[in-house]
């Protein structure tokens, strides 16, 4: 199982790893992070270099290997975190590796929702890491997240890395624009 998410938040990856027990694929710089590093590589992530396209080939056979064991994998194809009210672009290069499928894999698009926080806990922009998380740690009462498991497809049935990509977003950006509430924004930077 191959999961596509919209991006919102780190929490995110607490939320949809805790949900599905997924390994991620996150960007290499990651693995230098304090703590954060040590713990994505607990989980198996697997670090890629989007900025070096021509490590390329070297990231889709490392994410086929991964993709050949009993883990789900996860991706975040918009590539960065968004303010939760729609979809970035999806980056398709790394869904290369499902054409052909390595084996018996569907895609399953997930929508990630915090609802009316969505504002507060949305890190993006140019915003600290630790201006976010103190932010979102202070939130008040329970914060409530749903992910919600779209219907998965055979991405053989795609023609392409964007044609998979298209059809995971049409179905999150349907489901975002069926479940969108107004959110509060952020409070301003202190």
């Amino acid at each position: 199982m191959v999961l596509l998410a919209n991006h919102v938040s780190w929490i995110d990856i607490l939320a949809l790893g805790g949900s599905t027990g997924a390994a991620f694929v996150a960007h290499d710089g990651i693995a230098r992070w304090p703590v954060i590093g040590w713990l994505a590589a607990q989980n198996n992530t697997l670090f890629v270099a989007r900025e070096r396209r021509g490590a390329l080939s070297h990231q889709l056979d490392a994410l086929r290997a991964a993709m050949q064991g009993h883990q789900p994998v996860a991706l975040f194809p918009e590539g960065t975190t968004s303010d939760g009210s729609g979809l970035l672009p999806f980056k398709p290069s790394l869904l290369a590796v499902l054409l052909p499928p390595p084996r018996a894999v569907l895609i399953q698009p997930v929508h990630i929702d915090y609802g009316a926080a969505t504002g507060e806990i949305a890190w993006h922009g140019d915003e600290p890491a630790g201006t976010n998380a103190w932010r979102v740690l202070g939130h008040k009462g329970p914060l409530v997240v749903t992910l919600r498991f779209l219907a998965p497809f055979d991405p053989a049935s795609c023609a392409d890395r964007k044609a998979i990509a298209a059809t995971a977003r049409d179905a999150i950006a349907a489901s975002i624009a069926l479940h969108q509430r107004p959110f509060a924004s952020a409070p301003p930077s202190i």
